[in-house]
Formats: C-alpha cells, sequence, structure tokens
C-alpha cells in the first residue's frame, strides 16, 4: 500500500464503533467497516472519536479499537482520537498510536475544565512528544476550549500541530485561519459546512455520515474541492437532512440508525446514550430512506 504523505488530509471518516446486543465491541465487523470505508472511495478512517465512543471504551479496547483498523486498511490511514483529561494520558494514546504504525493523532484541548491559553499551549506542547503529527481539534461548543484562529497560529508556528479539524461551523473562520496559519491544513469537522468550507480552502474532511453514505459523500467532497458546484449543490441539498445531524446532540445514535438502514452495521450505544425518542427517530429514518431510495449510497 502506498504512504500517504499527508495521511490527514482527504476525507477521513470518524468512524462509529459497532456493538453487539450485549455491547460488546464488534472488531471484526470493525475491522471489515474500515475496509469497506476504503473500497467505498474515503481515505481513511479516525477511530476512538466522539462517534466512535472511546469515552466508554476499556483501555484494552481502545488499544485494540485502533490496531483493529491498521491491521484492515494500514496505519498511514489512521488517525485516532488521543482525547484524554490529562495530557500525560493524551500522550500515552499518541505513543500507542504510533507505535501501533498511524501516521497522524487527532487531539481536543484539554477539557475537564475551561483551559487558558497557557494551558493548551502547554498541553499540546506534552503531546507533542509523542513525535506523531498532531491535528488539533476544536470543538468549544463541548469543551468549552476555543482554538481560536490566534491561538491555532500560535501552536503552529511552535511546530505542535500540522492541521485542525474545525466544528464551529463558523465558515469565517477558514479566512482567518488562512491569513493568520497559512501553512496549517484546515480540516472540515461538520458534515453539514462541508460545502462552505471546502471552497473556502479546506483540504480534508474528518466525516461522520460517509459511515453510512460512504461513496455519495465522497462524490460531493471531491465536486466541492474542484469547484464543481453542478455536481456538488445537489448532491449537497439531498444529503443535506442527513449531514446536519452530525451536528446534534444524538449524532451518532442518527449516524448509526443510517447505517442499520444502509445495510450496514450501526447497532446500539453505550450508556449515557440512550436510544432515540420515538420521534427523532421517525425523522433520521424518513430522511435516511428518501436519500437511500434517491439511489444514493
Amino acid at each position: 500500500m502506498t504512504t500517504r504523505v499527508k495521511p490527514w488530509r482527504g476525507v477521513m471518516v470518524a468512524t462509529a464503533l459497532p456493538l453487539g446486543d450485549d455491547l460488546s465491541v464488534d472488531f471484526d465487523g470493525y475491522a471489515e467497516h474500515c475496509r469497506w470505508l476504503v473500497a467505498g472511495g474515503c481515505d481513511g478512517v479516525v477511530p476512538n472519536g466522539s462517534l466512535g465512543e472511546y469515552q466508554t471504551l476499556t483501555a484494552e479496547e481502545r488499544a485494540k479499537v485502533v490496531e483493529t483498523a491498521v491491521e484492515a486498511i494500514g496505519g498511514d490511514r489512521v488517525m485516532p482520537g488521543v482525547a484524554a483529561y490529562g495530557a500525560a494520558e493524551a500522550r500515552r494514546w499518541a505513543e500507542q498510536a504510533r507505535d501501533a504504525g498511524c501516521g497522524a493523532v487527532m487531539l481536543l484541548p484539554p477539557n475537564a475544565y475551561r483551559a487558558d491559553e497557557r494551558i493548551v499551549m502547554e498541553h499540546y506542547r506534552e503531546v507533542a512528544k509523542a513525535g506523531v503529527p498532531l491535528v488539533a481539534y476544536n470543538n468549544p461548543l463541548d469543551t468549552k476550549v476555543d482554538l481560536t484562529p490566534a491561538l491555532l497560529a500560535r501552536l503552529h508556528a511552535e511546530g505542535l500541530i500540522v492541521a485542525v479539524k474545525e466544528f464551529t461551523g463558523d465558515v469565517r473562520r477558514a479566512y482567518e485561519i488562512a491569513e493568520l496559519a497559512p501553512g496549517l491544513d484546515l480540516l472540515i469537522g461538520s458534515d453539514d459546512v462541508v460545502l462552505e468550507l471546502a471552497l473556502a480552502g479546506a483540504v480534508g474532511w474528518v466525516a461522520g455520515y460517509p459511515n453510512a453514505l460512504p461513496e455519495s459523500s465522497v462524490a460531493l467532497y471531491r465536486a466541492a474541492l474542484a469547484r464543481d458546484l453542478d455536481t456538488a449543490l445537489p448532491l449537497y441539498r439531498a444529503l443535506h437532512p442527513l449531514l446536519r445531524w452530525d451536528s446534534k446532540t444524538e449524532f451518532v445514535q442518527a449516524i448509526k440508525l443510517s447505517m442499520d438502514l444502509a445495510g450496514r452495521k450501526g447497532g446500539p450505544c453505550r450508556a449515557p446514550r440512550l436510544p432515540l425518542a420515538d420521534e427523532i427517530e421517525a425523522v433520521v429514518r424518513a430522511a435516511t430512506e428518501k436519500v437511500l431510495a434517491e439511489g444514493l449510497r
């Protein structure tokens, strides 16, 4: 398999983790899912993110998820999330990913409390010692810590990060990041602004809905990067009723339901997540069935 020069670029799927009825991890199913995503045109996977329910995994399960993905599709296509409450633990997860052969890792800022910029800088300095490329993950909605364009520029200038997954949904940030840190790769972080951020200069997409619809999602991304709006806009309009769920509280359950309907194994979630409320399930189910009926896969 050819080594990818910048393995954080392209469509990197934040993978959902298939669970059995007893909530045990289906590692064989996960390996098959990773292979299916790459066969569908995706560039790689991001295991152990929120969509992969990493917070509910044991240390042994979390490590095995990474190893399973690497064995299935090669380490240059695997960019695990290494988030942890402490920098030392996050560094250990980065070292585990490095030793497993991963080409990059994705790191949230400290999220046990609202950290200031000095603490954020030290957090990334510590994890960078693992010696694997770091992709910052900016999700102030959940972490209460905002990696502003100015702070990202500081992290990049010090050589701590190679890219940022931008999840704020604020497309204006793309232009400010490009001005303040022109060498920093911008990755689309939320599915429902994929077209806007691709047009604004993003070079990758850490994506949720390709778990259910890889081929149409990749087609949308490639068309957006090529500025082919004749292709991109109809796809975007068709997919957007689903893509917007990536930014909602129930995103894991919604994407897993769409996977089930598309013939993939999504399955249940571990607590504290609960099954979708009936009214939400009906909305996601109807949107998914409509997309599938239109022949999108």
